[in-house]
């Protein structure tokens, strides 16, 4: 893809399932400081209300208003897989790369758990339900697109149920495995650790900047 505008610089940040932006503040104090110039946004979406369609919708229409010429995306967890449905639909015309934190491109062992309770609709939400029923196919967009997986497994998922492998307490990092994408680092976090880590925030700043994670 063409290297991003050396331009007006803007990083959108998403949350995950159940979450609202601002749990996505740190993390966009921390990308805002690695590069004064650089624009932060936390987009809030309804995760349990709308579907995936609505809600890119709403994201493009964000994107579309933003005084940028270049436009990067970081989304955690559900928030990865709305970046990446979005993008197979519909790009924004900002050049930008995308990162994604712990995000179950390939489905989640622990949602699907979830849809089994009582109540798994109030659980569950609209935009979890259509990701489980078409997982993301391998990736042939345009933008570079990295994926950080955390493999300490502290967190809901072991609650519901056993996940196979290294896994971040909520999703496996076999789930976050995407074909097709430019990079995939392993981190010892768990799944909330991906947005309040310090490192977290410098892979994320460092993929940004060069299309792919530092490595010793």
């Amino acid at each position: 893809m063409p290297k991003p505008s050396s331009g007006r610089e803007a990083v959108v940040l998403l949350h995950g399932l159940w979450m609202t932006r601002n749990v996505m503040a740190l993390l966009g104090r921390r990308l805002a400081a690695a590069s004064p110039a650089r624009q932060t946004h936390l987009f809030g979406y309804p995760s349990m209300r709308a579907g995936m369609a609505q809600n890119m919708e709403a994201l493009l229409t964000f994107i579309a208003g933003l005084d940028a010429d270049t436009v990067h995306l970081v989304g955690h967890s559900l928030g990865g897989v709305l970046i990446l449905n979005m993008l197979n639909r519909c790009a924004p015309p900002q050049p930008g790369r995308v990162v994604c934190l712990g995000s179950p491109l390939r489905g989640s062992a622990t949602a699907s758990r979830l849809q089994e309770l009582p109540g798994a609709r109030v659980l569950v939400g609209e935009s979890l339900e259509q990701v489980l029923a078409r997982p993301l196919p391998d990736w042939q967009g345009q933008r570079e697109v990295g994926v950080i997986a955390g493999s300490r497994g502290m967190g809901l998922g072991r609650l519901l149920r056993r996940l196979d492998g290294p896994n971040d307490g909520t999703v496996s990092v076999s789930e976050t495995c995407l074909p097709g994408i430019s990079d995939h680092l392993v981190m010892d976090v768990s799944h909330t650790g991906l947005v309040l880590s310090r490192e977290v925030a410098i892979q994320t700043d460092f993929f940004l900047h060069r299309g792919h994670f530092l490595r010793d």
